[in-house]
C-alpha cells in the first residue's frame, strides 16, 4: 500500500492530466466550430472515467505481485495480462457513455467505422497502458527501496541498542568486581573501614539498579554514581587522595553514557593513587564549551609513556582502545588496549555518537594526566 501522501500526489497529477486533455480538446474543437463546446468535454471525460476505472481495477488485482518488483520482467508480465482487457473494454464503455450523453442532449454521436475506431483507440490504449505501467513501476520501486532502507535502519538501530545494553551491563559487574576487591583488601586489617565501604557500596549499587536497563542517563544521575564510587575509594585512601568537584549545574539535565566517568576515576585510583606515597589531587569537572559538554577527570601525578601523543592519538571513538585516566597509559595492559572499562567506554561512545564525540588523553605539566570527553548536550 502506497503512503497516503503519494496516493494524493498521484491522484492530483491524474486530475491535472485530464484537465489539460480537456483544455486541449476544447481549443482544437473551437478552431472549426463556434458552438457545442460540451462535445469535446464529453469525449475526454468519458475517456478519463473509463481509463480511471480500468487502472483502478488493474491496480487492485495486481497489487499482490508487488513482491516481484525486484524482478521487473516478472512484474511487467503480470501487468501485461491486462492489456487485452483494455483493448476489449475501453471502446464499448467510453463510447457507450458518449452515446448516452449525446442521446440525452438530443444529438447523435458519430465516429469512424468500428474496425478503424477499435484500431485507433487500442493503439492509444497501448501507449497509455505502457506509460502508466512504467510510472507505477517507478513509484512502487522507489517506495520499496525507501521501505527497505527504513527496515535496515531499524535493524541497525536495534543492533546498536543491543550492543549498548550489552556494554552497559558489562560495566556493572566490572565495577562491582573492583569494588569488592578493594573491600577484601581491608577485611583483615581494618574491619570498621571495610564495613563502612560495604555501606558505601550498597548505596552505589542501589543507584545502579535505577539505571540497570539504560545506556544513557542525565549528568546528575551519572554524578550520583560517580560520587558514590569516589566516596567508596576515598574511604580506602583517606590520607592519600583529595577530590575537587567543579560542576556546571546547567548541564545536569544533559544525557551522558551511563557509568562513563567511573572507569576513568577508577583508573586514576588504580594506576596513580595506589602507586604514589604522597597525596594525589584529583579534579572532576563538567563545563560547557562551544556548545558541547566537556567532562574532565585529571590528577597531579599520572604520566603518559614517552612520545605518546595524548590528543591526536586518542581523538575519535573508533580508536584502538588505549586506556585513559591518570597514569593508566603506562600500564602494560592499558597500552595493549586491554583495559576493559576504557575499551568498553570507547566502543559505547562510537556506537552512540560516532564523530559527534571525542575522547582525549592530555599530559599535564609538570605531572598529571587529563582524561577529557566532549559530548553533545541533549537534555
Amino acid at each position: 500500500m502506497l503512503p497516503k501522501r503519494t496516493q494524493t500526489t498521484i491522484a492530483a497529477a491524474w486530475i491535472l492530466f485530464w484537465l489539460l486533455m480537456n483544455l486541449t480538446a476544447i481549443q482544437e474543437y473551437l478552431r472549426d466550430h463556434q458552438t457545442g463546446v460540451w462535445r469535446p468535454i464529453v469525449w475526454e471525460s468519458s475517456s478519463a472515467l473509463t481509463g480511471t476505472l480500468l487502472l483502478l481495477a488493474q491496480r487492485h488485482y495486481t497489487r499482490r505481485y508487488d513482491h516481484l518488483l525486484a524482478q521487473p520482467l516478472q512484474w511487467f508480465a503480470r501487468q501485461l495480462v491486462w492489456l487485452p482487457i483494455y483493448w476489449v473494454l475501453f471502446v464499448p464503455v467510453a463510447f457507450g457513455i458518449r452515446y448516452g450523453v449525446y442521446a440525452l442532449a438530443g444529438d447523435t454521436y458519430t465516429h469512424l467505422p468500428w474496425p478503424q475506431t477499435f484500431l485507433y483507440e487500442d493503439v492509444k490504449m497501448t501507449v497509455f497502458f505502457s506509460i502508466f505501467a512504467t510510472i507505477m513501476f517507478g513509484v512502487l520501486s522507489y517506495h520499496a527501496m525507501q521501505n527497505e532502507k527504513l527496515r535496515v535502519e531499524r535493524v541497525n538501530a536495534s543492533l546498536r541498542e543491543a550492543q549498548l545494553l550489552r556494554l552497559t551491563q558489562q560495566m556493572q559487574p566490572h565495577f562491582l568486581f573492583n569494588a569488592l576487591n578493594t573491600i577484601s583488601s581491608l577485611m583483615h586489617s581494618d574491619v570498621a573501614r571495610a564495613d563502612a565501604m560495604l555501606i558505601q557500596l550498597a548505596d552505589v549499587l542501589r543507584a545502579t539498579l535505577d539505571v540497570s536497563e539504560q545506556h544513557q542517563v542525565t549528568l546528575a544521575m551519572e554524578l550520583r554514581l560517580l560520587r558514590g564510587y569516589a566516596a567508596l575509594m576515598s574511604e580506602r585512601f583517606s590520607d592519600r587522595v583529595h577530590i575537587d568537584w567543579h560542576i556546571d549545574d546547567t548541564l545536569l539535565d544533559c544525557l551522558v553514557p551511563v557509568m562513563s566517568m567511573q572507569p576513568l576515576l577508577e583508573n586514576i585510583f588504580k594506576h596513580t593513587v595506589e602507586r604514589r606515597r604522597q597525596a594525589t589531587a584529583i579534579t572532576i569537572s563538567a563545563s560547557r564549551e562551544q556548545g558541547a559538554m566537556v567532562l574532565r577527570l585529571e590528577d597531579d601525578g599520572g604520566t603518559l609513556p614517552a612520545g605518546y601523543d595524548g590528543v591526536a592519538g586518542n581523538r575519535g571513538m573508533a580508536g584502538d582502545g588505549a586506556a585513559a585516566g591518570g597514569a593508566v597509559a603506562a600500564h602494560p595492559s592499558a597500552q595493549s588496549g586491554g583495559g576493559i572499562g576504557v575499551r568498553n567506554l570507547r566502543e559505547r561512545l562510537a556506537a552512540m555518537y560516532g564523530a559527534g564525540a571525542s575522547f582525549d588523553l592530555i599530559q599535564l605539566s609538570p605531572a598529571g594526566v587529563r582524561a577529557e570527553m566532549r559530548l553533545p548536550c541533549a537534555s
